[in-house]
């Protein structure tokens, strides 16, 4: 269709008029109804929420751990390769508003029939060269541009926009838990090298006992059963021995997963040196600071995301105004294909496309799109909630670790008096060998305890450091 000047004004007219009016609605954060402060109260600053792991974990061979894991982890790698996906979905999205433009450039030859209206054409036009052919060369240049009339390119860049942030608040979240997960493997490596040493050192205690009782045996002091009693609290030390090093070569291994690298050995701090953490959170933390959580803003970008795209599903059914103005060069001989202005044509088409019967099709878009923005913003609300329970969760574990810590500590000081005060009593004669086992015993046990309550102690602080948000910078 052949378009006037005074036409073709009229239509880019139109088009710009149109192009004012948006069917989207403008985006509004749903209502969380967040509490004011979290069910163990605590008192934490921002800065201390967005504290960087490297100077938050203080053990230095932990930090080229997690600096392997940023590098070389497979989770973190594909996550970026994601968000450059993203990134390029974005950037096309920036470009809508530009029409496209192509080159075409053909030559045909058709050999018609003589008794069709084209044959005698080609007839006429042959004259006397009896050419049983007819060439056509065709040059073309052309611009498409469809108006922006509803909106449709702004909530493009908006879905893509929000995507892109989405991803890349998503690789945070993923960055943070996995310095969260190497930093408590890496404590519970520790933990399991702290349990091997109270068990060699037990095993070592528990010969010496069974030296002496054996000596007292000889010299008819005690029976066999004593012997038998020792011997058998000996073996329970050993036995602890064998399944710690298994325990320790399997942590070693995931470890080494974590990281992005083969099973192998895992460089490590002594126990006293990782475990030397201090308290940096002291009590209550105010709800708001939960909206530094890269997971939570992850999930009201998709809401967003869902929003434009609940914007773009209406909009289909509207109509739509594309212009294709063209300029090429055309001639039924190759010699004067290119001679200008002869062969020079020219042509400007508006169209006007209005879906009218579409099998209820996109009607049904629409209204999936709408169910799917509802979905997205239930689930940011239960992102919201999740990680309130999660610091939660994180703060009653610090508080009530801490706890466990004091009394397992005071309980392994009267643990180890009792001890030496029974081997004292038993070469004196006054307490019986059961008393030293038994004796014995409980300060193994609780050695063990202790270590594991220690253990859940750095594991808290590392949950409540990851659960409010962490500092993946």
């Amino acid at each position: 269709m052949k378009l006037g000047k005074k036409n073709l004004i009229l239509c880019l007219g139109s088009a710009l008029l149109l192009g004012s009016c948006t069917v989207g609605q403008k985006y509004m954060r749903p209502e969380l109804k967040m509490p004011a402060s979290y069910k163990e109260n605590m008192i934490v600053t921002g800065d201390t929420v967005l504290m960087p792991w490297k100077q938050f974990f203080q053990d230095p061979k932990l930090v080229t751990l997690i600096q392997r894991a940023m590098e070389k982890n497979v989770d973190v790698s594909v996550a970026l390769l994601n968000l450059e996906q993203l990134d390029l979905s974005y950037k096309q999205a920036k470009l809508g508003y530009i029409p496209s433009l192509d080159l075409s450039v053909n030559a045909t030859r058709a050999w018609n029939s003589s008794n069709s209206l084209n044959g005698q054409l080609n007839q006429s036009v042959a004259g006397t060269s009896n050419r049983k052919y007819f060439d056509d060369y065709n040059a073309n240049l052309g611009l498409s541009w469809e108006a922006d009339i509803w909106g449709k390119v702004s909530m493009q860049k908006a879905a893509a926009r929000a995507n892109y942030f989405a991803q890349k608040e998503n690789l945070s979240a993923l960055r943070t838990r996995i310095i969260a997960q190497v930093a408590q493997a890496y404590n519970n490596l520790t933990a399991l090298d702290e349990q091997l040493k109270v068990a060699q050192r037990n095993s070592e205690l528990s010969d010496s006992t069974l030296k002496m009782i054996r000596l007292q045996f000889e010299s008819a002091q005690v029976n066999s059963l004593a012997v038998e009693q020792a011997e058998a609290q000996k073996k329970t030390a050993e036995l602890i021995v064998p399944l710690t090093a298994q325990n320790i070569a399997i942590q070693e291994n995931a470890l080494s997963i974590l990281c992005g690298s083969f099973p192998d050995r895992v460089e490590r701090s002594d126990w006293g040196i990782a475990s030397n953490t201090t308290d940096i959170f002291p009590t209550g933390v105010p709800a708001t600071l939960l909206s530094r959580r890269p997971d939570v803003k992850a999930a009201e970008f998709a809401v967003m995301a869902a929003n434009a795209n609940t914007g773009l599903a209406k909009a289909a059914m509207f109509p739509t105004i594309t212009l294709t103005p063209s300029v090429g060069l055309n001639s039924m001989m190759f010699n004067n294909w290119f001679d200008m202005p002869g062969s020079v044509v020219k042509n400007i088409a508006a169209g006007l496309v209005q879906p009218i019967f579409r099998k209820k099709q996109l009607r049904t878009d629409y209204e999936r799109a709408q169910l799917e923005k509802q979905k997205v913003a239930e689930q940011f609300r239960q992102s919201v909630i999740t990680a309130i329970g999660e610091v939660s969760d994180a703060l009653a574990k610090t508080k009530y670790t801490n706890e466990r810590s004091v009394l397992v500590d005071e309980k392994q000081a009267a643990l180890n008096k009792a001890t030496k005060n029974a081997l004292l009593l038993f070469k004196s004669g006054i307490a019986t060998y059961l008393e030293v086992i038994t004796a014995q015993n409980n300060s193994l046990q609780n050695e063990l305890d202790r270590t594991e309550i220690k253990r859940d102690r750095m594991n808290a602080v590392i949950d409540l450091y990851r659960s409010l948000g962490g500092g993946v910078e």
